[in-house]
């Protein structure tokens, strides 16, 4: 097993095992998960062991004949110079909440708090907020988006009580020669 994946699934643990969601942060009141699947890429983040020295990360889900999504997250690891992968599973709890595991029985709040759509209703930009102030993902389907739609939803995540000098901005040019 990687190192990527063990890190991912102690991370998972210590994420929590609760089964009532808890978001930190608002969430959604309206969402539709065929709008969702697909394939993301994380644009920023918090720091936290399981993603260290990944560039170039990407998520996509499949929805599966159960309601719960698959993921699978995928990062370029600079440092080991290889790519690294992890599947998980999402259980919808509530409108845009999932718990998300990638061992189970461990699973780790996944809300959706923003969520931004093309004209055709698919999904362009997503906020992912947990059950603490130690998870923030910004995905969008594209690898970057406009600096002034990011430092609009950094100046969200700290509304929410996110501390934004953390961030990391993702390098999706990473590992190219």
């Amino acid at each position: 097993m990687n190192k990527f994946i063990a890190v991912l699934f102690t991370s998972i643990f210590l994420f929590g095992c609760t089964s009532k969601p808890a978001p930190v942060a608002p969430v959604i009141e309206q969402f539709d998960a065929d709008n969702y699947l697909g394939k993301w890429y994380e644009i920023v983040r918090l720091p936290h062991s399981f993603e260290e020295d990944l560039e170039r990360v990407t998520a996509e889900y499949r929805l599966n004949s159960d309601g719960t999504l698959e993921v699978t997250n995928r990062g370029y690891n600079v440092e080991l110079g290889e790519w690294e992968t992890a599947i998980g599973h999402a259980k919808p709890v509530g409108t845009a909440m999932y718990k998300v595991t990638f061992f189970w029985p461990f699973y780790g709040g996944y809300y959706i708090s923003e969520l931004q759509s093309n004209s055709a209703g698919k999904y362009t930009l997503a906020v992912i907020t947990s059950d603490s102030h130690d998870y923030f993902w910004v995905l969008a389907r594209t690898p970057e988006i406009p600096e002034a739609m990011l430092e609009e939803l950094l100046q969200k995540a700290e509304n929410w009580g996110y501390d934004t000098s953390l961030m990391i901005r993702v390098n999706h040019q990473a590992g190219y020669q």
